[in-house]
C-alpha cells in the first residue's frame, strides 16, 4: 500500500540530483541544465536545480521557468497600461537580436531563484508530500533529516506514480 511508503523510499539522493552555488550566473546555470536534463536521455521532471551557500546550505531552486524569466527582455515584461494599451504589447513586433537576454545572462541565479521555504521529512508519507506540493505548487520538495541537514529531493512525478499505481491496482 502506496500509504506504507515512507518519503525516503522514493527521494533522490541529493548529490545525485543538479545542485549550483549561487553565485553562479545564469549562463552557468544554463549549461548544467542542458547537460543534466536535455541530453543523453537524462530528462528529469521537473527540471529543477538545487541552489547552495558555501557551507552547502539550500538557499533556493532554480526552474526553467525562473531562467526564462531571468533572461526575459524587459520590452516583453509586463508593465502598466499606457492609455488602455499594454506598451509591452506595441513591443512584441519589434525584433528581438538577444543582446539584453546574454546580459541577463550574466546575473547570478541567487536574482532569479524561489527561496525554499517548505521541506518535507524523510519518513513523512507520500500523501504529505503530496499535499505539501500542491498547497505550495512545487514540483519537488527538499528533504530534511532531523538535523535539519539536506538529504534529497523527492518529485511530484515519483509520489505521482507510486499513489496512482495504488488506485489503479487497488
Amino acid at each position: 500500500m502506496a500509504e506504507t511508503i515512507a518519503v525516503k523510499d522514493l527521494m533522490i539522493d541529493v548529490f545525485e540530483f543538479p545542485h549550483i552555488p549561487y553565485w553562479f550566473s545564469i549562463r552557468q546555470a544554463m549549461s548544467i541544465i542542458k547537460k543534466s536534463f536535455l541530453c543523453e536521455d537524462k530528462c528529469y521532471h521537473p527540471m529543477g536545480i538545487l541552489v547552495f551557500d558555501e557551507k552547502y546550505n539550500l538557499l533556493g531552486t532554480l526552474s526553467l521557468k525562473d531562467i526564462l524569466k531571468g533572461i526575459t527582455p524587459s520590452f516583453l515584461k509586463p508593465i502598466p497600461r499606457v492609455q488602455g494599451v499594454e506598451v509591452h504589447e506595441m513591443g512584441l513586433s519589434a525584433l528581438w537580436d538577444g543582446r539584453e537576454s546574454r546580459r541577463a545572462a550574466e546575473r547570478p541565479v541567487s536574482e532569479v531563484m524561489c527561496p525554499v521555504t517548505v521541506f518535507i521529512s524523510p519518513d513523512a508519507s507520500l500523501t504529505r508530500a503530496a499535499y505539501l506540493m500542491i498547497e505550495n505548487e512545487m514540483m519537488f520538495l527538499p528533504v530534511l533529516d532531523g538535523k535539519k541537514k539536506l538529504v534529497g529531493v523527492i518529485r511530484m512525478a515519483d509520489v505521482f506514480l507510486e499513489l496512482t499505481n495504488e488506485i489503479r491496482n487497488g
